[in-house]
């Protein structure tokens, strides 16, 4: 993998925490009446960061449907019979 790509991904993931962690901090505390404070937002990093993971590195990878979604007879569609 290229060092601009390393950086690409790098990136979305960052933009993905931080806005994975902020999205959940404004449902935590619009559903709840709890206050803000290191706990809150410890436990929203933690459920954060692996959606972020997900959604950034596997999700977005470039041949991700290839491998979910498998072209079952790659012959027929080439025209090979």
């Amino acid at each position: 993998m290229s060092r601009s790509k390393k950086i690409r991904l790098l990136e979305f993931l960052v933009i993905g925490v931080f806005m994975g962690v902020l999205e959940d901090l404004i449902a935590v505390l619009v559903a709840t009446d709890s206050e803000l404070n290191f706990r809150i937002v410890w436990i929203v990093l933690l459920v954060a960061v692996p959606f972020a993971f997900v959604s950034e590195i596997v999700v977005d990878h470039p041949r991700f449907w290839e491998h979910v979604f498998p072209r079952k007879n790659k012959r027929r569609e080439e025209g090979g019979g």
